[in-house]
């Protein structure tokens, strides 16, 4: 197996490639909308799969396709039923011995996504419901799972994988929504407490298990977003959990990135100091509320930036001279730290030529290294 990009990601992460970066443009959802939609691939790329895109580009994957080795499972009291309400929306309902809770998703014409109409937990007895939940859950990692998405994939780049979301993370977007998270916060901390301490707990199971694993670089994938979690709240539950993490995987000889998207500028403070050697897909402007000098000025020398391309460059709002310009920028600025992508995906209407341009820059300036 040619392993070329694979260990072009291992040596910068670990910051033995004398200065290089890597091309790794997330460019998954872009090709599954054009699946859902019947639509051929552009141009040259006519026949390609996902695969075959990033190979005729000649650029590297953040193999994201590994997640799929984190299962988890409930035990024997707990059981699960699934009902159409209709051709766009179903209902899942989780039943215990303490209570049931049912959430309701709506599909979309448009694309794969899905998106929540009424979230698992609403009240303080939804919330305890998924305390037992939590309980119930035992995590294993699927090895063989593994061996087939790398004897696949495993030449695109570094086999990565996801930590399940931190505390108030998971609580804000997978259980209860913002709005119901907010309410359980104020109205019943202490239980909302008790939820996050049983989560932590629960967690331990996957931090053990990726301590043992292959795996040399781990995300956490809370995409925080600081008019969601402010910094008071970012400050009181994410940091510390990332402690934690860090307890753990660092004696492990992992290395660790958190994903932070939308708007990030009251985070910067902290990036120093939230125990991560590096972070995802901060968005600059025209897009996001952060500049690259500001970014380089909180990272410093020390904390990686994963990505750094702001996603709108990539379809035909702005100039390409505008594209080129900010990926010179990040080569100068980040130089050595830096694994550099698109903050954080391809757009459904972006430009595959927009995506080879960058591949040239980059191969231009490894060139030089």
């Amino acid at each position: 197996m040619d392993i070329s990009l694979q260990q072009l990601n291992r040596d910068i992460i670990h910051r033995k490639a004398n200065g290089k970066t890597i091309w790794q443009p997330r460019i998954c959802a872009w090709y599954d909308d054009r699946i859902f939609r019947g639509e051929e691939m552009p141009g040259k790329f006519k026949g390609c799969s996902k695969k075959q895109l990033y190979e005729k580009i000649g650029c590297s994957d953040r193999i994201y396709n590994f997640f799929a080795c984190l299962e988890s499972k409930y035990d024997d009291s707990v059981k699960y039923e699934g009902k159409e309400l209709d051709e766009l929306t179903s209902a899942q309902t989780l039943i215990t011995p303490i209570g049931s809770v049912t959430q309701v998703v709506a599909k979309n014409k448009d694309n794969p996504g899905i998106h929540p109409k009424k979230w698992f937990v609403e009240t303080e007895e939804d919330l305890k419901v998924f305390m037992y939940l939590e309980e119930a859950t035992t995590y294993s990692l699927n090895m063989e799972t593994y061996t087939r998405i790398y004897e696949d994939v495993g030449h695109l780049g570094l086999p990565c994988i996801h930590v399940p979301r931190v505390n108030i993370q998971k609580l804000f977007l997978e259980v209860a929504g913002v709005e119901n998270g907010i309410y359980l916060l104020m109205d019943c901390p202490d239980t909302v407490e008790e939820y996050f301490k049983i989560l932590g707990k629960s967690h331990e199971q996957v931090y053990k298990l990726y301590c043992e694993s292959p795996f040399e670089w781990l995300n956490y994938g809370d995409n925080l977003h600081c008019k969601i979690t402010p910094p008071d709240l970012f400050k009181k539950y994410v940091i510390p959990e990332y402690e934690k993490r860090y307890d753990y995987f660092h004696k492990a000889g992992k290395w660790v990135f958190s994903h932070w998207d939308g708007d990030v500028a009251d985070y910067l403070p902290f990036a120093r100091s939230c125990f991560l050697d590096g972070i995802e897909a901060i968005t600059p402007e025209p897009q996001g509320d952060v500049t690259l000098a500001g970014v380089k000025k909180a990272l410093g020398d020390d904390v990686f930036l994963i990505d750094g391309v702001a996603a709108l460059l990539f379809n035909g709002t702005y100039p390409d001279e505008m594209l080129k310009a900010q990926v010179t920028e990040l080569l100068n600025l980040f130089e050595g730290q830096l694994v550099l992508g698109i903050s954080d995906e391809l757009p459904s209407d972006g430009l595959l030529n927009r995506v080879e341009l960058v591949n040239d820059m980059v191969n231009e300036f490894n060139a030089r290294h």
